[in-house]
């Protein structure tokens, strides 16, 4: 899996992020980190933890639009996202590292790291778009069953492992996969009686597999 700092020694790291000026800051649970996160001209790396970013809604229906996960990036340029019609939320404990992304874009230092790094940070965002095009190939599917075991399938494929671990509670996997959370329940359950699944809290071992 490609990183961020992937063959950057932790000596060149720290001094390209010098360069950068950036930060690192600590998040706990269910922490609303919009307006930190998505400040003017920065972009942020997730070193670990994960986080919901939620479209808003007038009427109080918001939607999880997309999970942002370990060496992934946050920004409000990179995602054309704002304040106003976007919150980020912690799932869990997170640790986040804020840089000024014109300094990283503009950067005229001669770390010859520098170009491995902005290498990374392009395979980083193609495989994000790899992840919208899942999402969006699981939101099409006709019916919940279908929903729920083209998202088991892509799960298993990136962990390649039967066991897939929820990075969010079941509420907010509804929201993630459009479909209402009693529904999806029901579905679960018919699925766990006919030898598909099994669900043990978070994690869902795929039976069929």
């Amino acid at each position: 899996m490609v990183t961020f700092f992937n063959n950057i020694d932790s000596k060149n790291k720290y001094k390209l992020l010098h360069s950068f000026r950036s930060d690192t800051h600590h998040f706990n649970k269910n922490e609303d980190i919009t307006n930190i996160v998505l400040e003017r001209n920065s972009i942020s790396l997730v070193i670990n933890g994960s986080i919901n970013l939620i479209r808003n809604s007038e009427n109080g229906n918001d939607f999880i639009l997309d999970i942002i996960d370990e060496n992934n990036i946050i920004s409000d340029i990179v995602y054309n996202i704002n304040k106003d019609d976007y919150s980020l939320v912690t799932n869990e404990e997170t640790d986040i590292i804020i840089m000024n992304y014109i300094d990283l874009i503009n950067y005229r230092g001669k770390n010859k790291y520098y170009s491995t790094l902005i290498k990374n940070l392009l395979v980083i965002m193609n495989l994000k778009n790899k992840d919208i095009n899942e999402r969006i190939d699981i939101l099409t599917r006709k019916g919940i069953r279908n929903k729920l075991l083209a998202f088991f399938e892509k799960r298993f494929i990136n962990s390649n492992s039967r066991n897939i671990y929820l990075p969010f509670t079941f509420t907010e996997m509804a929201d993630y996969l459009g479909i209402d959370r009693s529904a999806m329940t029901r579905e679960l359950k018919i699925l766990k009686e006919e030898g598909f699944i099994k669900v043990t809290g978070k994690r869902i071992t795929l039976l069929y597999k």
